[in-house]
């Protein structure tokens, strides 16, 4: 990839391309193969096309050419696509063969799924096979001739003087684009007056709605949303951070709030959940320990023929002249000293990925155990809606300004650092239970961690002490927002973060579920967790932790 495209950086996280730790768009829908294709030559394919596109496509450049509607946007990148397909090197065979092999998969797929069959599939696909073929002059599969040909014919007036200049200008990428834009707008102008008839009520079809999903990818369709932040003049206002009450805050294991039945259901369909992944957990304990452990002096071997002269053996050189073995090397051991610590949001918008996250954390806490390391699973979330209990004092006491905090915090216990993994498994699928999650206050809940692994919790004279904090937005509070201002608690979390890594005590990594969390963990990572806890999730999270995100 970073040879075929010129650039430095590049690597792929699961499917998705990445320079650095920017996500990179690759709209082009022929470049993305379905999790379930088995054959390597499909990734390879997707992969050189995307490294031809970065190396043949002056991106800023195609920014300003871009059309705005949806329809007209998806043709115009699949036509610039094929232009920097077409101008692989001629010398790399290889490549050709892995660019034909991916499109024509491609094309067995849609031909294969309901959206051919539909006027504005079948157009679509139409445009993709013939402009292909024009552009790299690579035949046309014979699978796809009788398939297309009454609606090739049809197209041909609209599309022939541009179809013709594709190959020709294909060097010229502003050449190229004015015939590329004008057959995005002819294929737009027809799937327009399409879809307008299609919604009639005599004509209207559950399929339509499935190619518009097609259609609306964008130039930043593959990029990450970043988490929201703001600046609070309520915080400064209000003496610094303030917690209202903390009458009402309590910590919880987690196992004890939910009936032992239940837990047992949780269990069984959490154990199904990772067995289906078939992750190794073996292996993922020894990479963790390789990238955990520590060298350490461990005593010393003697009988060495080099090293260190040991006294002990000098009457060798006497009694044995021939004898050498009079030396003796420092003995090194590797030693796994560290404490993990998982810090779960248990806000409502994780709900639809607990069972995800309840994966990640229970396969990386039997595999740190195997490595020789402590882990922790903790979540945090509030016991009410709306400010609960401590809400309705505030209201008691005249809705004073700048309260601060105002809920119920409620901190989750899942597994402590001295329960083994064994015995803590009912309670870790305790993430599981939907009704735990309501509202989160991130800065507090990353305070009481840290306090934890600094030994709040019980001695902790761990060498590495290290806190993922998986999350899927910025900290809400409702009432605490209505009654200071929007930003408070984002505020309060940046700031609790910058404290404790300042402090240096305690490494903190933001596991960003679907979300950029830079705004507030400099160390961070963005998982995809909409196809579950898949090896490729697990190895991401095991790269940060080996410093190679």
């Amino acid at each position: 990839m970073r040879a075929l495209s010129g650039q430095g950086g590049l690597h792929f996280r699961g499917p998705a391309l990445y320079r650095e730790s920017t996500p990179v768009a690759m709209p082009a829908p022929h470049l993305h193969p379905d999790d379930n294709d088995a054959a390597l030559a499909s990734f390879r394919g997707a992969a050189d096309g995307m490294a031809l596109r970065l190396r043949h496509s002056d991106a800023a450049l195609h920014g300003r050419l871009c059309p705005a509607t949806p329809a007209r946007l998806l043709v115009f990148e699949m036509l610039e696509q094929f232009r920097t397909e077409s101008l692989s090197h001629p010398a790399m065979p290889g490549v050709r063969a892995n660019l034909n092999g991916r499109f024509q998969q491609w094309s067995r797929e849609f031909e294969a799924s309901t959206l051919v069959d539909t006027a504005l599939g079948i157009i679509l696909f139409t445009v993709a096979q013939v402009c292909r073929a024009r552009i790299t002059a690579e035949p046309m599969s014979p699978d796809f001739e009788d398939r297309i040909e009454s609606t090739r014919a049809e197209l041909a007036p609209y599309l022939g003087t541009h179809l013709a200049a594709l190959r020709r200008e294909r060097f010229s990428q502003s050449g190229f684009a004015r015939h590329a834009l004008a057959i995005a707008e002819t294929v737009a102008a027809l799937s327009e007056h399409l879809e307008a008839r299609e919604a009639r009520p005599a004509r209207s079809s559950s399929r339509v709605p499935q190619f518009r999903l097609l259609f609306d990818q964008d130039s930043n369709g593959d990029a990450v949303p970043t988490a929201g932040y703001g600046h609070s003049d309520a915080l400064p206002a209000g003496g610094g951070y303030r917690k209202f009450t903390t009458a009402h805050d309590r910590q919880f294991q987690a196992a004890d709030l939910i009936r032992a039945g239940l837990l047992r259901g949780y269990r069984q369909q959490l154990d199904d959940d990772i067995a289906r992944q078939g992750i190794n957990v073996p292996r993922l304990g020894r990479a963790l320990g390789a990238v955990l452990s520590t060298a350490i002096h461990d005593g010393w071997d003697g009988d060495a023929l080099e090293g260190r002269i040991d006294g002990s053996r000098l009457a060798r050189l006497v009694t044995s002249s021939g004898d050498r073995r009079v030396f003796r090397t420092e003995r090194i051991e590797p030693r796994t000293d560290a404490t993990v610590t998982f810090l779960v949001d248990c806000s409502g918008s994780m709900k639809e990925y607990s069972a995800a996250v309840a994966a990640l954390v229970d396969v990386y806490a039997r595999a740190l155990e195997l490595a020789g390391a402590r882990c922790e699973i903790l979540g945090f979330t509030t016991a009410a809606w709306n400010g609960g209990r401590a809400g309705k004092d505030w209201i008691r006491a005249g809705r004073p300004a700048h309260p601060g905090r105002l809920n119920e915090v409620r901190h989750l216990v899942f597994k402590d650092a001295d329960t083994p993994w064994r015995r803590a498994r009912p309670g870790i699928a305790g993430l599981m239970k939907k009704d735990l999650f309501r509202e989160g206050v991130d800065g507090e809940a990353v305070d009481w961690a840290c306090a934890r692994l600094n030994g709040g919790a019980g001695s902790n004279d761990a060498e590495r002490r290290i806190l993922l904090v998986v999350s899927d937005g910025s900290p809400m509070d409702g009432a605490t927002a209505l009654a200071n201002d929007g930003h408070y608690l984002e505020q309060h979390l940046q700031d609790a973060v910058a404290a404790h890594e300042a402090a240096g005590s305690v490494e903190i990594f933001g596991l960003g579920v679907g979300l950029d969390l830079s705004p507030y963990y400099r160390r961070n990572i963005s998982l995809d967790l909409s196809r579950g806890t898949t090896s490729a999730v697990v190895g991401q999270v095991l790269a940060m932790l080996a410093g190679r995100r």
